[in-house]
């Protein structure tokens, strides 16, 4: 490149389209970047060439991402390439270093300090207004303060903004807004700031002072913005608040991988950057250099299955890297089953080479983590636990387990799993789940210790509690510390920006992929196929995919895999071949499978709604609708009376099979799926007479 002041290897590599978003000109750029297309190196080339260019110097940049981390190999790879004083920080650092030095223009006093014990304040708040003061509740209660400040939702305005956002608060809305007005009141008083406060604070200096917007922004002329799909509400204020009239903005994302609209992302700056600059430089990377191409295009079948996709989210990835081998699908008829098959995987990939630390196993929730953890112990694997605290170290489990144990010195009489379930139900095992959360994830480490109590007792005729306490003692002893070189256990979240040469992606049944509180909520179990999605661009070269169809070792398999597996597994994979869900019958004295057939063309049915309805999704039916509106104004009323979440009685699938059946009688209504005994003696009646016709 004659007459090119730049290095030589500042652009050496790069492909066409990495080569366009780095060469394109001042002013707003947005790079769509699928998962593995050396979006970051995109960033930090762009960056370079402007100050090489001299469009404009090292000290006006300022970069921003989510994690510190993502920060510091940003930093790090700009000094490599001779550019040094550029800013990359997250939105939090960033905003708390120009409020420190904006502070006392725009306040007058000493700086406040960042609040140190947030759930403290929350829950005083919490006791002040006669709510629950537990740990659990009051960090949910803390992420729904921390949600509606990233929505910017003001106290008096939470209770409208979550019935709109269809949220499930940790207790009824009225009380969440009193809790979040004495939260902010008490930090006001006590002059200390939460992360959230940073950014306000910094966006109000900027809008409401003259001086300080044309300071900043005489300081800083380049933008430029990663992982752009995850985007607050907030964060775009204060991002708008920075740039001003201005439009020198780079942003780079990928709305395939929106994972934490749970807590205010949004997609839809990334997705309408082009309405707001309609001049807009865009790029779209879909070269994939980290994974193989048998790894991508499973990738894209699970992403291309999602609906009402927007345009700006339709890459397709075409991997970059020498074929590898195929992604393995795996059923297994319990999860100790999985686990200890997972844990041979791994030994096998050791041996064969694979650094322990190039493997992961993600899955859905941190509960899932302790037969893992005990498997890999078993085989003496090494192991981290990233993301969650290991099983037996959790609060919820040690109190447990000290409950068990104090109980256990008096050897009370009973069936184990029954004495075990009264214990833990002042920790917070209640009958039904919680809708999600924290509170979500202790019940399910709590369920995990009754399960335990009811495959010991199966195991061992006459066990009690000594014998159970001592299971667990025993069962803590056996995990291995943590250590640098080890299998990395993740949940999907904390697996988000990391990669390995080996994933195994587990558990993937339905009502843990997508979670039970998803279903019915078609943004939710879309933005669950979207997690599945970042999963699978996880793995390198070799990926597993498995489920397990009951969680105890013997029990029943009443499990489905999950819908996201149909029309991704390979026709002519063995585990193509399984039907989604078995109905067990009885017969020559022993408990057998069929597969459901539909009721209208009688062929075997696959998939989630299928099943639900009875017949294959392009078979006629005739719904009801008037049932169907009965059904739904009677659901409403009984969550609401019980003080659940409406899909706990009924999905919204279960409800139109219901609709489209008209079964009249218990027999008929409990053959449908999703209706168990469980849900026949408590609802029954009162859906056959609405089928009935009555009010």
């Amino acid at each position: 490149m004659a007459g090119d002041p730049r290095p030589v290897d500042l652009l050496a590599g790069l492909d066409p389209e990495q080569l366009a978003a780095v060469r394109a000109p001042r002013g707003p750029v947005c790079v769509l970047a699928g998962a593995g297309t050396g979006k970051t190196r995109t960033i930090v080339s762009r960056i370079a060439t402007l100050v090489g260019d001299g469009h404009v110097s090292a000290g006006q940049v300022l970069a921003v991402t989510f994690t510190t981390r993502a920060a510091g190999e940003m930093r790090t790879r700009l000094r490599g390439m001779g550019v040094v004083g550029a800013q990359a920080r997250t939105f939090h650092a960033a905003a708390l270093r120009q409020l420190r030095y904006f502070w006392p223009r725009v306040v007058g006093d000493a700086p406040w300090d960042l609040v140190e014990h947030k759930v403290r304040l929350v829950g005083q708040a919490a006791h002040r207004v006669g709510t629950s003061t537990e740990r659990e509740a009051l960090r949910d209660l803390a992420s729904e303060i921390e949600w509606a400040k990233a929505s910017l939702v003001a106290p008096e305005d939470y209770a409208a903004a979550a019935a709109r956002a269809r949220r499930d608060p940790p207790a009824a809305a009225e009380l969440v807004a009193r809790v979040y007005a004495g939260y902010e009141a008490l930090k006001n008083q006590a002059r200390v700031l939460d992360f959230d406060d940073l950014l306000l604070h910094t966006a109000a200096a900027l809008e409401e002072n003259r001086e300080v917007a044309e300071e900043f922004r005489d300081r800083y002329r380049c933008f430029v913005v990663d992982e752009y799909q995850d985007v607050t509400p907030l964060q775009q204020r204060v991002l708008d608040a920075w740039l001003g009239p201005r439009d020198d903005l780079t942003v780079v994302g990928d709305a395939n991988q929106t994972i934490y609209s749970f807590a205010g992302a949004s997609p839809r700056p990334l997705l309408d950057f082009t309405r707001r600059f309609p001049e807009a430089t865009v790029v779209r990377l879909e070269r994939d250099y980290r994974s193989t191409p048998e790894v991508v295009s499973l990738a894209n079948r699970v992403i291309g299955a999602a609906r009402d996709r927007p345009a700006g989210s339709r890459l397709r990835l075409v991997g970059q890297r020498p074929p590898g081998p195929n992604p393995v699908f795996a059923e297994h008829p319990d999860e100790p089953a999985e686990a200890a098959a997972v844990a041979a995987r791994v030994k096998e990939l050791v041996e064969s080479g694979v650094a322990l630390s190039e493997i992961a196993v993600l899955y859905r929730v941190n509960a899932q983590s302790e037969v893992y953890e005990q498997a890999l112990a078993e085989l003496e694997i090494p192991y981290l636990v990233r993301g969650g605290e290991r099983f037996f170290q959790r609060v919820e489990v040690r109190q447990a387990v000290a409950a068990i144990r104090t109980a256990a010195a008096a050897d009370p009489e009973g069936e184990l799993p029954a004495l075990v379930r009264a214990l833990l139900a002042p920790l917070g095992l209640t009958d039904e789940p919680p809708a999600g959360g924290t509170q979500r994830e202790r019940w399910e480490s709590l369920l995990a210790l009754v399960e335990l109590a009811e495959e010991l007792a199966a195991a061992e005729r006459g066990a009690g509690l000594p014998r159970y306490a001592a299971e667990l003692e025993q069962r803590a002893q056996a995990q291995h510390p943590p250590t640098v070189e080890g299998v990395t256990l993740a949940s999907l979240h904390a697996a988000k920006g990391l990669e390995w040469d080996a994933v195994f992606l587990v558990g993937l049944v339905e009502g843990t992929m997508p979670i039970q509180h998803a279903d019915g909520d078609d943004a939710a179990v879309e933005e669950e196929r979207r997690l599945l999605y970042v999963g699978v661009t996880r793995a390198r070269v070799h990926l597993s995919l498995s489920w397990a169809l009951a969680r105890a070792e013997g029990g029943k398999r009443y499990r489905r895999r999950s819908r996201f597996l149909y029309g991704v597994i390979p026709d002519n994979d063995p585990a193509a071949r399984v039907p989604a869900t078995r109905q067990r019958e009885q017969g020559g004295g022993r408990a057998v499978e069929r597969p459901k057939f539909c009721r209208v063309c009688g062929d075997a049915l696959y998939g989630i709604m299928p099943i639900k309805l009875g017949r294959c999704s392009d078979c006629p039916a005739e719904v009801d609708e008037g049932l169907l509106d009965r059904l739904r104004e009677w659901r409403h009323e009984r969550s609401r009376a019980l003080r659940v979440p409406a899909y706990v009685i009924f999905t919204d699938a279960t409800l139109l099979a219901i609709a489209e059946q008209r079964p009249v009688d218990r027999a008929a209504l409990v053959a449908i799926s999703g209706i168990g005994a469980a849900k026949l003696d408590r609802f029954g009646s009162e859906v056959l007479s609405l089928v009935a016709g009555g009010a």
